[in-house]
């Protein structure tokens, strides 16, 4: 239970840092999630999971969330814009 809420919370401090990786400061407030909520909602089509573990990380783990994409976060310039700004987007990187 540790461990999930530590994913949650990392993943909460990345999409916060990202959304402020812009030229100019936004005015945006990010909700939180459960672990509850995250788990009721893996698997449906408004909810997308990226995990921005670094390469190495990421291919020498054997835990990983179940339909989450692989997105590199020294790149984030490059595929921030592929997803709906419509969606939640859950970024984990522990």
């Amino acid at each position: 239970m540790r461990r999930v809420w530590l994913v949650f919370m990392m993943a909460l401090v990345t999409a916060v840092f990202l959304a402020g990786m812009g030229s100019k400061p936004a005015a945006m407030e990010v909700s939180r999630m459960s672990k509850e909520e995250l788990k009721a909602g893996l698997g449906s089509s408004g909810l997308t999971v990226i995990d921005v573990r670094a390469a190495g990380d990421w291919d020498g783990s054997d835990r990983k969330i179940a339909g989450a994409v692989r997105e590199d976060p020294a790149a984030a310039g490059k595929w921030e814009g592929k997803y709906p700004k419509g969606k939640t987007l859950v970024l984990y990187c522990a």
